[in-house]
């Protein structure tokens, strides 16, 4: 064995294949010496240790004659036993000693230096090691890798087995993952009916998942039935049998809006009902008779020098009189100046306050921007694990946030699992200010909040809409407006900070992207290809999607040397120097900042690659002075960024953002895109494309559409207070 990830599973090891030896790499749980094993996966060339047997799958069978049994034994395969009492046992009982183990534990008493304490601690570890091969070999059959069989296994012990094997859908639980289709195989072997409330269950439970996904927190009856009976070939009287069976037991929940049933599954339900409940209550709660703040926003006025319009003065007064507000508004119109004041008058108060964004690149950005301390959300809750390694965070209700008043920045990437999370953690009587723009993109994750909460009308919404004087000369500034009111950009500037290059052929527009990151830009402005320029794309797919304009770029701006070590992952071949982006929330990633540690490295977060080790098969990453390692399994979790898609750009301000328009996916160019896109640039502004495709996003007004109850929700319950 030359390296084991205890966590996970992945294990770098050698075997003895007819005198041959060969290194293996995989996901493979826990392989000791002396085992026989059958693998199948396909051979791949590693830049430093050559040729490697990349394994997907194992079949296992435990060592057969007294010497491999001896080795095994001797690998600390088996907890408290070591060579010299592994040599003991196969003395004793020979080719016979692991049926012994498993079957007889009792004849171990006969070796001395076993006692039936330690007897029945090691028949407790042999027979969880050989349900766990079991497992791991049953599933195999089926094309299931041994990390599901892992993940089933540390939730249901010894019982995977025959829990599996009742109802094999249990595998698609979140704390498994595994998905659907993969389950199907065995339940048809298991000779599980079509029509078993078992397999509906689960399909039902799989299309809100799949749905949920893509941002939606529930789907409408009248639509689920339908999708499902397709999607299981079932009728219409097996689904609604099952369906009314799932919401006895409360797999699934139904809310009714407007006489029509929406059905969620029940985080999500229990998350938008949360936030309607307790965000009513905020709101009466926190209400002040007080209203008039006119005194104290003139002194700030005088102390900082500044005259605040009449929307942002009555911005402030609301904050400061209310419980909870909304403060939105598009660049330039002075959210900021805006947000500066109320912190600044709420701390003369005494009042504590906390910022918080939801990304890491967000929260740096507001805490420059305002010069106080901001944290992303979930450096702010704590994350930490309970007994079961599930995911919760430290501050809640029995544990709230030592706050006063709570500002979350760029609000509108904030998801309803997030959301529900900060209101846990808040006093009742801590104020909330949101700040976003509800007309940028909409949470990676599901539920649209901002949107939501805006358009109830249930709560104090502040929109600022005069664009500074100073703003005004800016034409990232002025075309972001003209996009958000459907008026076509002015793309004929050439002395400004928006410009726009005219290529109506894709390998011409990439190739201008490539010109401006490695030469045009630095050259004649200093800014740094990887610091500062961010190439943002609609789409993934395509010539002028993510994944190929990040192969070119990563070509011209950090190109193959012998110096520098590089990794092949699934997708990319990643290289030292390269900038790199996390794709999904991972809360166990240990990292250290400036000698203070701390864990979560996630969804969106950009990081350069400093180092590649082979010999530890570990990189080490820097994201924005986190500092952290990944093993080579872990690889996959990441993304060349010199280009991401605009969705991944939410929360994040660049000094240059370049963006190549044309062709692709007409469902993915549309006004919300291309504003978003936009209002991520700083000082420069670059569109390469086509005038046409650019005007038709403007026309395309479509809205990323998300269904949710959260609205019909909170105007029920802020309803009741009126009552």
């Amino acid at each position: 064995m030359l390296f084991r990830n205890e966590n996970n599973g992945y294990i770098v090891l050698e075997i003895d294949s007819h005198g041959e030896l060969i290194t293996v790499v995989g996901t493979l749980g826990d392989i000791d010496e002396g085992e026989q094993l059958s693998l199948i996966g396909k051979y791949v060339t590693h830049t430093k240790f050559g040729v490697q047997f990349q394994a997907e799958y194992c079949d296992r069978k435990l060592p057969n004659t007294a010497v491999n049994i001896q080795k095994y034994l001797s690998s600390g395969a088996i907890k408290g036993i070591g060579p010299s009492l592994a040599k003991k046992i196969v003395d004793e009982f020979g080719e016979q000693t692991l049926e012994v183990m498993e079957n007889e534990p009792m004849k171990l008493l006969r070796i001395k230096g076993i006692s039936p304490k330690k007897c029945e601690s090691i028949a407790a570890e042999v027979k969880k090691i050989f349900n766990l091969r079991i497992l791991m070999t049953y599933l195999s059959g089926y094309g299931i890798r041994a990390k599901y069989a892992m993940k089933a296994f540390q939730k249901w012990g010894l019982d995977s087995m025959d829990l599996i094997q009742n109802n094999p859908y249990i595998l698609c639980e979140p704390s498994v993952g595994l998905e659907f289709k993969k389950v199907e195989a065995i339940a048809k072997d298991l000779r599980i009916s079509a029509c078993s409330p078992k397999r509906i269950c689960a399909g039902i439970v799989d299309i809100l998942t799949q749905n949920a996904d893509v941002g939606h927190t529930c789907l409408p009856l009248d639509k689920l039935q339908p999708l499902a009976c397709r999607y299981l070939g079932i009728g219409e009287k097996d689904f609604y049998t099952t369906y009314n069976e799932a919401l006895e037991e409360e797999i699934i929940y139904e809310y009714k809006k407007n006489g029509r049933e929406f059905v969620y599954l029940k985080d999500y339900y229990l998350a938008e009902s949360y936030i309607a409940g307790r965000l009513s209550v905020l709101e009466a709660f926190c209400q002040k008779n007080i209203d008039d703040y006119d005194n104290l926003i003139q002194i700030e006025e005088e102390e900082n020098n500044i005259r605040y319009e009449k929307l942002q003065k009555e911005a402030i007064s609301a904050a400061l009189s209310k419980g909870l507000v909304i403060l939105t508004g598009g660049p330039g119109t002075g959210k900021t100046t805006t947000l500066n004041a109320i912190i600044s008058l709420y701390q003369k108060q005494g009042h504590t306050v906390m910022i918080a964004a939801p990304t890491g690149r967000a929260a740096k950005r507001i805490s420059d921007l305002t010069g106080y301390d901001a944290k992303t959300i979930h450096r702010l809750l704590e994350v930490e694990f309970d007994n079961s390694g599930k995911l919760k965070f430290k501050h809640n209700e029995s544990n709230p946030l030592n706050c006063d008043v709570l500002v979350i920045d760029e609000m509108s990437m904030v998801d309803v699992l997030l959301f529900e999370s900060v209101l846990r953690a808040l006093k009742l009587n801590c104020k909330i200010i949101m700040v976003g723009d509800s007309d940028q993109l909409p949470p990676v994750g599901a539920g649209n909040i901002l949107k939501d909460l805006i358009d109830s009308n249930q709560l104090t919404v502040i929109k600022l809409k005069e664009i500074f004087r100073q703003a005004q000369k800016s034409c990232i500034v002025t075309n972001a407006h003209k996009i958000v009111n459907g008026i076509n950009p002015d793309l004929s500037q050439k002395n400004n900070d928006f410009f726009f290059f005219q290529r109506l052929e894709s390998d011409e527009a990439l190739k201008m992207v490539l010109d401006l990151c490695k030469n045009r830009l630095p050259r004649a402005y200093g800014y740094s290809p990887i610091d500062d320029i961010q190439v943002l794309c609609p789409s993934r797919k395509g010539t002028l999607g993510v994944v190929e304009v990040n192969k070119a770029l990563q070509e011209v701006l950090n190109p193959k040397m012998v110096h520098k070590r590089e990794i092949r992952s699934f997708v990319y071949t990643f290289r030292e120097g390269d900038k790199v982006m996390q794709t999904r929330n991972n809360y166990d990633i240990v990292w250290t900042k400036d000698g203070e540690e701390g864990a979560g490295i996630f969804n969106g977060d950009i990081g350069r690659i400093l180092n590649i080790n082979k010999q530890n098969l570990e990189v080490v990453i820097d994201f924005d002075g986190r500092i952290t390692s990944y093993d080579f399994e872990m690889l996959e979790q990441l993304e060349l960024a010199y280009a991401i898609t605009v969705h991944k750009s939410q929360g994040s301000e660049f000094e240059v953002v370049i963006m190549p328009v044309l062709g692709g996916f007409e469902k993915l160019y549309y006004r919300n895109l291309l504003y978003t896109a936009v209002t991520r640039a700083k000082k420069l502004m670059i569109l390469i494309g086509s005038q046409n495709k650019i005007f038709q996003m403007v026309g395309n007004n479509r809205k990323t559409f998300r269904y949710s109850c959260l609205k019909a929700m909170l105007t029920d319950e802020m309803g009741k207070n009126f009552d």
